[in-house]
């Protein structure tokens, strides 16, 4: 593939995407970077969660215009990098059902007007989508999931770095047709078959934040305190140089029996425990709803070793190449959640 980029030109664009503090401009730097390297319009999308029809648009702007800034619709006076990200927060924070509503408060806090359409496009630029909330187990303690954040810090600082900390979780995908949003062209009903077979995977997983390697095991015939043994060797053998390993797992009866335990202390392994209801401060959650998202999300399985091999395929594929890009999602980065 033509490399169209000088070389003090991709040196250059180096040095901004360390630089950029906007994430959109970096993803136009990167993809313009690895279009220079020869990767296809379809490993790039692939690599940074975007579609083609979007990278092609990017590499053509650069092209033709070396345009790697984003500049949404409102009003000449646009939120500053600063501000955004203040936004940001703000709408994780608080659910808005119209985007007037969003404008609005824009312009009260930056004195920054946007149009609906304007503001829409801010959105959707910035990751935002029209979704449901998600809910939250009405039993969840936040002091408790406080507690559990500073001592988990406290691990971190106390660990060595040969010692690795791993969060842990089991997930059963069905091969039941799970329908989701996505994008559709107005006027227009989208059919998708569907499927209730209740043939599923019963999948051990554990995920090394600090390298986001996985660990699994995936023909698991369920899931209980012999089959947590078989995956703890699965564990050990992956880090078999380190002292201890750290495991955080939820608070399933399993994970917390006498013979799982036996397991790890045998292994070198040590368990800690999030507090109960508290699915929020496992990383590994994230991870599941990624695979649903890339693998099972609106896709009709036509059989049994179809959707196994799909699930398979995630882990032994796909991870390698998105890896990176999801460590602004997987991460550690925890909020507490509270019903009130």
């Amino acid at each position: 593939m033509e490399k169209f980029l000088t070389e003090q030109e991709a040196t250059e664009l180096r040095l901004q995407h360390r630089k950029e503090k906007d994430g959109r401009t970096r993803d136009r730097i990167k993809a313009v970077l690895l279009f220079h390297k020869g990767w296809s319009y379809k490993q790039i999308a692939e690599a940074l969660l975007l579609d083609e029809e979007t990278i092609s648009k990017h590499i053509r702007e650069y092209r033709e215009e070396k345009k790697l800034r984003i500049v949404t619709g409102g009003s000449e006076s646009k939120l500053s990098s600063a501000q955004s990200e203040e936004l940001m927060e703000h709408l994780t924070n608080h659910t808005y059902a119209k985007v007037i509503d969003i404008c609005e408060h824009v312009k009260e806090q930056y004195c920054v007007e946007y149009t609906v359409p304007g503001m829409t496009s801010w959105l959707k630029n910035n990751g935002f989508s029209f979704i449901k909330p998600h809910g939250v187990p009405a039993k969840a303690d936040p002091e408790k999931q406080k507690q559990f954040i500073a001592e988990y810090e406290e691990l971190k600082k106390e660990t060595p770095e040969n010692e690795p900390i791993l969060f842990c979780d089991a997930v059963h995908p069905t091969m039941a047709t799970k329908t989701s949003y996505g994008w559709i062209k107005k006027g227009t009903r989208k059919i998708i078959k569907t499927t209730g077979s209740r043939t599923r995977m019963n999948i051990i997983g554990a995920i090394n934040l600090a390298t986001m390697d996985i660990s699994k095991k995936s023909d698991c015939k369920t899931v209980n305190s012999e089959e947590i043994g078989k995956f703890f060797d699965i564990v050990r053998d992956k880090y078999k140089d380190a002292p201890k390993i750290h495991i955080i797992l939820d608070n399933s009866g399993y994970n917390k029996s006498a013979k799982t335990k036996e397991y790890a202390e045998k292994r070198g392994i040590v368990l800690h425990f999030l507090p109960t209801h508290s699915p929020n401060l496992n990383p590994i959650e994230r991870l599941w709803k990624v695979i649903n998202e890339r693998e099972r999300n609106n896709r009709f399985f036509h059989s049994p070793k179809e959707f196994r091999e799909a699930i398979e395929n995630f882990f032994q594929i796909t991870w390698n190449t998105i890896a990176d890009s999801m460590k602004s999602r997987i991460n550690d980065k925890f909020h507490v959640n509270s019903t009130t």
